[in-house]
């Protein structure tokens, strides 16, 4: 696969998801398969630009190329002037969010919402192609809601705009995450244009994964929640992908490497007070993919501070039965 001049190393694509894949954590999925990863969206007000949240986002130091940055917004100028910021910020791609569902993106007429009027799809698509000299991509929802699929028209606004790559979610936003995913939609997307397009949604195996590039015929798949907790599911769908077979989990001793390198990550990344909080959800749902680990993660909830994250993970790895008592364990 290809975006504008950027060769990728794979077909695989981390999901952009707020809160979720900031710097450390793209570097991680990186680190273990993923072909590509999109930021955190960038509110394209200019107002938010210098606040602590939208400086980390733009943060991509040290980070593996291409780096593409999601843009979030609805008016065609503002979207144009937020590409151009970032791509002076160090942004390789930019790419457009028309498929966030979250109440308070759609409230403002962005994200998925935008879906509802075609004509403005239209407006902020050319806005931005014209304003940068990178790749621009797309990433939509099926529609706004099962009466209103229009995923095939808007791709084709795209591909006519000089979209290089669309990245279609199998849901409308109606649907937000329940049900299943709507592969059907996806295959007619990618039968309607010529530019890659990644499958999303309920890709969590590499069967799975097998399966849905099958059924859609599309160029490569996107992976978001699936990836929490098991980064490494990039390196075993692209193992399945390339050579058939499928790798054996990782080793309990690597997970807990993986697992402290990204902690440190996190606590440098942000700083110990926020870095914790943020280490307590990874940590919380690496255990969900692990035997005997919830006492792990009520365990490190309670934890406030960089060291005593550390010393409770390693404790854990070595020694999974301390925690049986859950908190109090840490106690000990």
């Amino acid at each position: 696969m290809q975006v504008g001049q950027y060769p990728l190393r794979n077909r695989l694509a981390l999901a952009p998801m707020a809160g979720v894949t900031d710097r450390p954590f793209r570097q991680l999925c990186k680190s273990l398969g993923a072909g590509y990863a999109v930021s955190e969206m960038v509110a394209s007000d200019p107002r938010l630009r210098h606040t602590p949240k939208s400086r980390r986002r733009r943060n991509h130091e040290g980070e593996v190329a291409p780096v593409a940055v999601q843009i979030a917004g609805a008016d065609p100028v503002a979207m144009a002037e937020a590409a151009r910021f970032n791509v002076d910020e160090g942004a390789q791609i930019i790419d457009i969010n028309m498929g966030c569902p979250a109440k308070k993106v759609c409230n403002v007429a962005a994200g998925s919402a935008l879906l509802r009027d075609e004509a403005l799809v239209a407006r902020i698509v050319e806005s931005v192609v014209a304003a940068v000299e990178v790749p621009v991509t797309l990433k939509i929802r099926t529609g706004w809601d099962r009466a209103s699929r229009n995923a095939v028209r808007v791709a084709r606004i795209a591909e006519a705009a000089g979209v290089h790559l669309l990245a279609v979610h199998g849901r409308t936003r109606a649907d937000l995450y329940e049900g299943s995913a709507e592969y059907d939609t996806i295959a007619a997307v990618k039968a309607a244009v010529c530019i890659p397009v990644l499958a999303n949604g309920d890709v969590d195996s590499p069967r799975k994964a097998l399966e849905v590039l099958a059924r859609t015929g599309a160029d490569g798949v996107m992976i978001g929640r699936a990836a929490q907790g098991r980064p490494w599911i990039f390196r075993e769908i692209d193992q399945f992908l390339r050579e058939g077979t499928l790798p054996p989990p990782p080793p309990r001793a690597e997970i807990h490497g993986i697992l402290r390198s990204h902690v440190q990550a996190l606590h440098a990344f942000y700083g110990e007070l926020a870095g914790v909080r943020m280490a307590r959800k990874h940590v919380g749902w690496t255990a969900r993919a692990l035997d005997s680990a919830e006492g792990l993660r009520q365990a490190f909830n309670v934890l406030t501070d960089a060291e005593a994250q550390l010393r409770a993970l390693d404790d854990f790895f070595l020694d999974p039965e301390r925690f049986a008592a859950l908190p109090e364990a840490l106690a000990a």
